[in-house]
């Protein structure tokens, strides 16, 4: 790491001396006398990280000189020291930027701890700026890998919606990407320079998921030994993302409620109301309308909540964007653990292709990295492919029972026939239980309840 640039201004020799001694242990220090000779060197010098800058100088005022210094040095700190200190000038200094103002004479040692204190503040900042740049750059759109028409559709609404402050419910199997989908959202939105807060409504038990989200105030409860900020008040200005938001309990449910209605609540054991300027997004593997109907859910937070739907595709919908998806994850790998895997063969890419994937695209980068790291080099062969992936059966019927007429048949319809016995296999076998048959179909619920209207399938009355 480069060391950190001190310019040091003062026409007081001696002074000069002493800060200059005092700084060169840990910085490159740079002195001048005057203005002029420090705006000189500030041109020359494009990377100062502090200024210690005396108020009254022979050419010209230290609070200006400092403004100027800004312009070169646009994350530059800077200490005012001066000899006729007054209060209007030091508020002169700190509204424009000083981070220090200091009397004459001063404790040498003192300095050199605010310096020390404001350069470490610099290169924090400066690391948290880059830190948040490759967070945009991570979660930009271009970046979440797929181009079928589903999760094409998917990117479209939320490049839409992410500039807006409106309340998402993202839904979709578990391992689809939801939290990626909603870090998506804020990291394009005007709150993406604050933060995005997650919290797990199914990883927190109910009892302590109200202080999580609320915060409380000392004495509260046993063990609330101080007051703390909840995600609601640390998410300030940004957004808050509720994953597996069907988890939370009626209680819960009740005061979230109450924050999307009017952007308020009170800490555990507080009188004292606070504003929640944040914006929410929530996610669930669940079907929440059916938890509604059931009494599971309440169904006016299912309303506040799903203001912009958004379901994702599971793997099984996007066969199309496997090559894609996996050649994406085993580029990653081979970066991070060095590796040189080539390819994937056509066979082995065809087995996954037809596999189920019930873990989503989640499952899909555990395998490639665990690929990448025992194959290490060459080509994914179908013998490298973990047993499960091969030997999952799939579906067959017999083709000596497929009779084709002399004067041929309808292919569409007879295809149609086929997959309404299918359904309606699975239905019968389930008592019509539409979730059971969708996993016994291996398809979502919401495409088979959409192939069962539009089919006009019926239960049969007994």
């Amino acid at each position: 790491m480069a060391i950190q640039r001190v310019l040091v201004v003062d026409d007081e020799s001696s002074l000069r001396s002493a800060l200059f001694r005092a700084l060169n242990k840990k910085y490159q220090v740079i002195t001048a006398c005057n203005v002029a000779e420090a705006i000189e060197l500030s041109k020359i010098d494009l990377n100062l990280d502090l200024a210690l800058i005396d108020l009254k100088l022979p050419d010209g005022d230290g609070i200006e000189l400092m403004s100027h210094l800004q312009k070169y040095h646009p994350n530059i700190k800077s200490i005012i020291l001066t000899g006729h200190g007054t209060v209007e000038k030091a508020v002169e200094a700190t509204h424009k930027g000083a981070s220090h103002f200091i009397t004459k004479p001063f404790n040498l040692e003192e300095v050199l701890s605010i310096s020390d204190n404001l350069i470490s503040q610099k290169k924090l900042e400066i690391e948290n700026c880059q830190l948040k740049a490759s967070l945009q750059n991570k979660y930009k759109f271009d970046n979440i890998i797929g181009q079928g028409e589903k999760i094409s559709q998917v990117l479209k609404l939320v490049d839409k919606v992410a500039t807006t402050d409106s309340t998402v419910l993202i839904t979709g199997e578990s391992g689809t990407g939801k939290e990626l989908i909603a870090r998506a959202l804020h990291f394009n939105s005007h709150r993406s320079q604050a933060p995005f807060v997650p919290i797990n409504c199914g990883a927190i038990p109910s009892e302590l998921l109200e202080s999580e989200l609320f915060g409380h105030v000392k004495g509260a409860f046993t063990n609330a030994v101080n007051n703390r900020a909840g995600r609601f008040e640390l998410a300030e200005g940004g957004t808050i993302f509720f994953d597996e938001i069907g988890d939370m309990s009626p209680h819960l449910q009740v005061k979230l409620l109450r924050v999307l209605q009017d952007r308020k609540f009170e800490p555990i054991g507080s009188t004292k109301t606070k504003t929640a300027n944040v914006r929410i997004i929530a996610a669930t593997n669940l079907d929440l309308e059916n938890a509604v109907k059931k009494g599971k859910f309440r169904e006016d937070l299912f309303y506040r909540l799903n203001v912009i739907p958004v379901t994702l595709p599971s793997l099984r919908e996007r066969k199309t964007d496997m090559p894609i998806l996996f050649q994406y994850f085993m580029e990653n790998f081979n970066r991070k653990n060095s590796t040189e895997i080539k390819g994937i063969s056509p066979e082995a890419l065809n087995i996954l292709t037809h596999y189920t994937w019930p873990g989503n695209v989640r499952e899909l980068e555990n395998l490639v990295e665990r690929l990448s790291i025992i194959k290490g080099s060459g080509i994914i062969d179908t013998y490298d492919l973990p047993p499960k992936y091969k030997s999952q059966s799939n579906f067959s019927f017999n083709s000596d029972k497929i009779e084709i007429p002399d004067t041929g048949l309808d292919y569409n319809s007879a295809v149609n026939a086929y997959e309404n016995q299918l359904i309606l296999k699975a239905l019968e076998k389930t008592g019509w239980n539409r979730n059971q048959a969708a996993i016994l179909l291996k398809i979502n619920r919401t495409t088979l309840v959409e192939k069962i209207k539009k089919k006009g399938l019926k239960q049969k009355e007994i």
